[in-house]
């Protein structure tokens, strides 16, 4: 098995599908904005714990559908020292509880509600348990993290940013 670091450069004995495009570099065109969110992930990861704000990160980006903030969030949480399995297991956490501890499994609950809201709210006993687990101001922050990667989420997704050549840290 072949391992790639940088999937633009394939052995000459596989053929991967060629790397689309970016469709709008949105930052470039829309500084005040970026500048703005970047104050905004700033504030919102204030006073989370490292590991479970790449977990929200990684498992939002999954449910969004967002390559370039998966691979981001994916790389920045390996290089913190989080595990191969707990970060492949993520997008199937809830049949693979015991990867994660109570106070993570109702970050990842919260992080699906708040993230899928077609159901038209967030379930009580979703933030009842959520409430459990975090005093009210990291509560607030969890809530501000998801929100935060939600939105960069969606620019990540309509400007299809490209995946693949994230630099653990480079956007520190």
């Amino acid at each position: 098995m072949t391992t790639h670091t940088d999937v633009t450069t394939p052995p000459d004995s596989v053929e991967y599908a060629p790397e689309r495009p970016a469709r709008l570099e949105w930052a470039k065109h829309a500084p005040e904005v970026y500048k703005a969110m970047i104050r905004l992930e700033t504030a919102a990861r204030k006073g989370l714990d490292h590991t479970l704000y790449e977990l929200v990160k990684i498992r939002a980006s999954q449910i969004n559908h967002c390559a370039f903030c998966i691979d981001m969030h994916t790389k920045d949480a390996l290089a913190a020292g989080e595990s191969v399995e707990r970060i492949v297991q993520l997008s199937a956490w809830d049949e693979s509880r015991h990867f994660y501890t109570a106070k993570e499994i109702a970050a990842l609950e919260l992080t699906e509600a708040v993230t899928v809201l077609t159901d038209g709210f967030v379930p009580d006993e979703v933030y009842d348990t959520a409430a459990k687990h975090f005093e009210e101001a990291e509560l607030a922050q969890v809530i501000a993290a998801i929100t935060v990667i939600n939105a960069w989420n969606r620019f990540g997704v309509t400007c299809r940013m490209v995946p693949g050549h994230y630099q653990p840290g480079q956007y520190k």
